[in-house]
């Protein structure tokens, strides 16, 4: 009986420290005049159920219709929406750190954290890793890989024509957006490693590395809501939960990392920044940089490259193409429907095969799709996170109130780019030509109104820590979207189950169903 007694006596402190530390919360906080959800001031586990149930941009942007350009969505996080933000909570100077929410993203060897590009809260590491590594994402020097891109593209034109055009199989239906999935890993891989490593040509998800990439992303979003449970899960060695990680392609990178230096060390022959893949330009940094960079640097530099691009130019190049064909397909694929007037464009532009990104950049009208699906479908479902400056004044929002010091904020892409004052009337729509100069406005009116746009776009991020590998994305994006569309007649299946997004971290994109035809007068293609 007494130690019944003492247990629930214990439990009952428990619930009383419990508690009060929800009273300090809510009393003490110097930001309890921002509004937001009841439970979301006294706990993060609001957001982190709220990224469990994968309801979190539908979440964030109902949440701002209602309460305002601020929101609390936890005890210690505010929500912002105003796009004239960006520019200072995600400045140049980085002087809005990142928040621990990246600590997820730390890989972990042997019981040690070690921190990368993406994930380190330290201008001062990002700074100094990034020198060696930034100059090799110039566009010329992506531009002079070009051809390694071309590789791929060759490759997905002869699968797609052998599986789903040509003879027995034509007419049969495809779901571009596994397609267009493996073409995006392909692609990376062979720019980084100049090797295929078959996506296209099995048609499959290799090792299940597209699966791996997935969960981790599904985990770091949940998760990172509350980072101190990562020590216990993906962290702890000894948790019997077994989360995925990128294992097998950080041993493939090893592999790769030994037999490459292997053979610069037997060749007299040095290549160019450029004229090689992204192995022998990480190397090369590795000689140039031998303070900075070593084989572990020259490894996660590879991991990156490969890992961090694929998924994301992929869920661009889905949303692109999804928002062509299903706004083409509400106009009955008239004239004057998005398709109709991008396939004009291609075809009056004259390309070659696989198109050079040189004969495609300067296109306006496959310039303002690109961006409009970009706008319509941002890669990250939620908040990038920052902390406001410990030691300031805070960040005062324009209607004069301030967020104190040592608060995490941040701005949601899904909640910025429907920003009515900065992209327009009804900017749930997909419609290209907000990116175009209109019918009677004044140069000067347009540059303003494009200056407000671009200062809205997060599609790469911002600041200081904006995605160095934007202009490879750019080039791929380029590459396979006027392909398809300057190859193929290309129609939704309506008769199959369409466009199925999944909001984690990442905002995967299944099923675009398609059929596809050869447009009169291309020829037929062959890999290599």
């Amino acid at each position: 009986m007494a130690v019944e007694n003492l247990l629930a006596k214990a439990i009952g402190l428990g619930a009383a420290l419990v508690l009060l530390r929800f009273a300090i919360t809510f009393f003490a906080s110097p930001n309890k005049s921002i509004p937001g959800p009841f439970l979301a001031r006294f706990t993060d586990l609001w957001r982190f159920y709220d990224y469990w149930c994968c309801t979190q941009t539908s979440t964030h942007q109902t949440l701002h219709k209602k309460l305002g350009p601020a929101v609390r969505i936890g005890p210690n996080m505010v929500s912002l929406s105003d796009p004239e933000l960006i520019k200072q909570v995600y400045s140049t100077r980085g002087d809005f750190l990142k928040s621990n929410f990246y600590e997820v993203a730390d890989a972990s060897s042997q019981g040690q954290r070690l921190e990368n590009l993406f994930s380190t809260r330290s201008n001062v590491f990002h700074a100094r890793h990034l020198r060696p590594y930034q100059k090799y994402f110039s566009m010329n020097n992506i531009l002079a890989k070009q051809h390694l891109a071309d590789n791929m593209m060759r490759t997905l034109c002869d699968q797609l024509e052998r599986r789903f055009v040509d003879g027995a199989n034509a007419g049969k239906t495809v779901d571009l957006a596994d397609w267009i999935e493996f073409t995006a890993w392909d692609l990376d891989w062979e720019m980084t490693f100049s090797q295929d490593m078959g996506f296209l040509r099995t048609g499959t998800d290799v090792q299940g590395m597209i699966h791996t990439g997935e969960m981790i992303m599904r985990y770091l979003g949940c998760v990172g809501q509350i980072p101190w449970l990562d020590r216990l899960l993906g962290k702890n060695p000894y948790c019997p939960i077994k989360f995925a990680t990128f294992e097998h392609a950080a041993l493939y990178c090893v592999q790769r990392v030994m037999e490459r230096a292997a053979a610069r060390g037997t060749s007299s022959e040095k290549k160019d920044m450029g004229s090689g893949d992204f192995l022998d330009n990480f190397l090369d940094a590795k000689e140039t940089h031998p303070d900075t960079v070593g084989d572990n640097e020259v490894v996660s530099y590879l991991m990156m490259n490969v890992l961090a691009g694929a998924d994301t130019t992929a869920i661009v190049m889905k949303s692109i193409v999804w928002y062509i064909l299903s706004s083409s397909r509400d106009r009955n694929d008239s004239d004057d429907s998005v398709k109709a007037r991008l396939v004009a464009e291609l075809d009056a532009a004259n390309l070659s095969f696989p198109p050079k990104y040189e004969e495609t950049r300067d296109l306006p009208y496959l310039n303002a799709v690109i961006r409009e699906g970009m706008r319509m479908h941002p890669v990250i479902s939620g908040i990038l996170e920052r902390v406001v400056p410990q030691g300031g004044p805070g960040l005062t929002l324009p209607d004069g109130r301030v967020i104190a010091p040592g608060t995490k904020v941040g701005l949601s892409a899904w909640v910025t780019s429907r920003n009515e004052d900065t992209f327009g009337p009804e900017p749930d729509k997909f419609n290209p030509d907000r990116w175009l100069q209109g019918p009677g406005e004044s140069d000067d009116a347009f540059a303003a109104r494009l200056r407000r746009m671009n200062g809205a776009d997060m599609t790469f991020g911002a600041g200081n820590r904006i995605c160095v590998g934007r202009n490879m994305a750019n080039v791929e994006i380029h590459k396979v979207v006027s392909t398809l569309f300057s190859r193929y007649d290309i129609k939704l299946d309506d008769s199959r189950k369409q466009w199925s997004p999944r909001w984690w971290w990442f905002t995967f994109v299944d099923n675009i169903q398609v059929k596809l035809q050869r447009r009169p007068g291309v020829p037929e293609v062959k890999a290599r």
